[in-house]
């Protein structure tokens, strides 16, 4: 299966934080979605993507190429909205949109046209007065009107109400029902994606922990809840991590046949949502920090 974005061995340091040997696959044709909580490196990834950043070492190729040779093409081929306002504020949305044009080769004005009508968005008045739903209105509309094969969204919800939550994960419905196009939508409100993704990558501590196809997650994950009585030095290491009471234990297990096989029929194993995954990896570093400090 063809790749629309490739990390390999990646690097890239700042003053208290790195991501180290990180390596990536994005599949092309799919949502893939980004997850992790604040920090760990899902926008510096998304930066990196965009040669916003540069990565320290490591390769880096977006549609099969790279920025070195081929930045201009790259460029045309993407489309990013961002949960923070990129746009000239003293600008109208028309003059913003006369920019934009310009920028790419592709750009289709009825396709802008159809989203700033379907968006109910002013176009003569300046991108100032637009509440934050409105600026990222504006920015689906001119990051859908180039014919972009890429997608990349950095929390496009965030503050956002649900209603419209709904209806853009409508709108991407529709957008990959065009054709051969990949949206790579990173979120920490992952409710967001359990109707839209096919494939979710999980970061922690600027760590690729996985990429699986949404339905095979649970396949491999589960959460396992019971008595303290079940536990013991050998079965607490299969957890990931785990959380007691004095009514008993809830713990992530990274691999559900295995538990299954352990515990039979004396603890209850569900399936974990994503934000179970975030919180017990979390916990987990947490927990073997404080051991190994």
């Amino acid at each position: 299966m063809e790749n629309a974005i490739e990390l390999r061995n990646v690097e890239k340091r700042f003053n208290g934080f790195e991501i180290n040997d990180f390596s990536l696959e994005v599949k092309k044709g799919f949502i893939t979605g980004l997850i992790g909580g604040n920090g760990v490196g899902k926008s510096t990834t998304l930066k990196m993507i965009l040669n916003l950043l540069k990565p320290d070492r490591g390769e880096l190729k977006v549609l099969g190429m790279d920025y070195r040779n081929h930045e201009k093409e790259i460029k045309e081929r993407i489309g990013f909205v961002f949960d923070e306002n990129v746009f000239y504020e003293q600008l109208t949305l028309h003059e913003m949109k006369k920019i934009a044009k310009w920028s790419y080769s592709r750009w289709d004005d009825d396709v802008f046209e159809q989203y700033v009508t379907m968006f109910q968005l002013p176009l003569k008045k300046r991108l100032k007065t637009f509440s934050k739903g409105m600026l990222m209105k504006a920015s689906l509309a001119i990051a859908f009107s180039h014919h972009a094969e890429l997608i990349l969204m950095d929390e496009p919800t965030a503050g956002l109400d649900p209603i419209f939550r709904r209806e853009l994960l409508d709108i991407l419905h529709s957008v990959m029902e065009e054709g051969e196009k990949t949206i790579l939508y990173s979120t920490h409100i992952t409710t967001d994606l359990e109707s839209a993704a096919d494939y979710i990558t999980f970061i922690h501590d600027g760590r690729h922990i996985f990429t699986k196809p949404y339905y095979g997650i649970e396949e491999d994950y589960a959460l396992v809840k019971g008595g303290l009585e079940l536990l013991d030095a050998d079965t607490e290491k299969e957890f990931v991590s785990l959380k007691k009471t004095k009514f008993g234990f809830e713990a992530l297990t990274a691999d559900r046949g295995k538990a299954e096989s352990l515990f039979g029929g004396h603890a209850l194993i569900e399936a974990p949502t994503l934000e179970d995954i975030m919180y017990y990896t979390k916990k987990g570093d947490r927990i073997n920090a404080s051991v190994n400090s």
